[in-house]
């Protein structure tokens, strides 16, 4: 098969942003911690500027063409959104 596939591994140099949505999916007190200071949080992970801006704003593009797992930024998303609004997803 010659296709090219359509998943591309993350970059190395995308750990630390990786590393961030996985952390904001997965551990309630560093998503409790960025919900109350994002910017404190975001220097816990030592995020650069760009990764760190568009983790805040949830910038799904942009996150992903700066080398973020596509489950990460979908799973880290959805776990904020439940945070901020709770009923919403009450039967999901």
């Amino acid at each position: 098969m010659n296709e090219t596939s359509h998943y591309r591994f993350p970059p190395a140099s995308a750990y630390r942003l990786n590393r961030c949505l996985f952390a904001l999916k997965s551990d309630d007190a560093f998503r409790a911690r960025f919900l109350e200071d994002a910017d404190a949080a975001m220097s816990e992970l030592e995020l650069d500027a760009e990764d760190a801006a568009a983790v805040v704003r949830g910038d799904r593009d942009a996150l992903l063409a700066r080398g973020a797992h596509p489950y990460l930024v979908f799973m880290a998303d959805l776990r904020l959104r439940i945070e901020r609004e709770p009923v919403s997803f009450e039967f999901f």
